[in-house]
């Protein structure tokens, strides 16, 4: 959820309650804290729904002002990653998109090559014209100017928005006291055919996070032999959200690896004995 949502008295009172939660471990203590959120923030939160099929149909604007579809941005080849935030947002959204750029920094993949990158608001009012400036903004911070035709910053009516975000489980309110978006924060691998692969949650997604969350949605597809190897070694682990080591498919990578090794050592010994043997047989033919 984004606490930004909340007046500071608000946020200080439900700190407060979390820490006499957390020292007491009072079920009393947890009950009170549950009646202290905000009505605002009671149905906010995700509900995974993997191997979801996007609905290609719906219609957005550009950030020319373009009308385009949802399926337009998923070319069967290349994996797409989705964000849903709101361009004036007053923290979150931009705490999510900086830690989205500074993953994709650090990766040697590009949007608009190796995948894709679409950004909706969930603020229907929102312009064409705002979302161009938040991508030249974020483009700058990126700094790789071909980027440009990969990350596509999309706004939209209430009913596209709405279906977009209950086909991906992503539920969000609007507080009018506070007049901004209760969300939480998390982005949206899907496959190149438009189904939801992984969900990356939290403000920060390492390098290492995303190139398995794009290999794992193009199903081999992108990257080279030796990413294949890596993804090979690693599995989403759902209990605490984050791709972890295999030790039996390491082993089997690493066996497969000796076994491929002694191979080789084999054959350049049977093919300098091959050639010792010739060797000797043509110097006694010559005596």
């Amino acid at each position: 959820m984004s606490i930004q949502m909340m007046r500071p008295r608000r946020v200080h009172a439900i700190g407060v309650m979390v820490m006499v939660f957390l020292w007491t471990g009072s079920g009393v203590a947890h009950a009170q804290l549950v009646e202290q959120v905000p009505e605002a923030l009671e149905e906010v939160g995700i509900t995974e729904h993997l191997d979801a099929k996007l609905p290609m149909d719906l219609e957005f604007r550009d950030e020319d002002g373009i009308s385009v579809t949802l399926g337009s941005f998923f070319d069967g080849e290349r994996p797409v990653i989705l964000t849903l935030n709101y361009y004036r947002c007053p923290m979150l959204c931009g705490l999510m998109l900086n830690g989205l750029v500074d993953g994709l920094e650090q990766m040697e993949w590009t949007p608009g090559q190796e995948f894709e990158i679409v950004t909706v608001s969930i603020n229907p009012l929102e312009t064409p014209a705002l979302a161009k400036e938040k991508k030249q903004n974020y483009l700058k911070r990126y700094g790789r100017p071909s980027a440009v035709t990969g990350w596509h910053f999309l706004t939209g009516r209430e009913p596209e928005i709405d279906r977009l975000a209950e086909t991906v489980g992503f539920r969000f309110a609007y507080d009018p006291v506070e007049q901004q978006y209760a969300h939480a924060a998390a982005i949206f691998v899907c496959t190149p055919d438009g189904r939801v692969a992984r969900y990356l949650y939290g403000i920060e997604y390492p390098a290492k996070r995303l190139k398995l969350g794009l290999l794992e949605a193009s199903e081999g597809k992108i990257g080279s032999t030796i990413d294949r190897i890596i993804m090979y070694c690693y599995h989403y682990d759902p209990s605490n959200r984050r791709y972890s080591p295999v030790a039996m498919n390491i082993m089997r990578v690493g066996g497969g690896a000796t076994a491929s090794i002694l191979a080789v050592a084999l054959g350049m010994f049977w093919f300098r004995e091959w050639r010792r043997r010739k060797s000797l047989a043509k110097r006694d033919a010559t005596r």
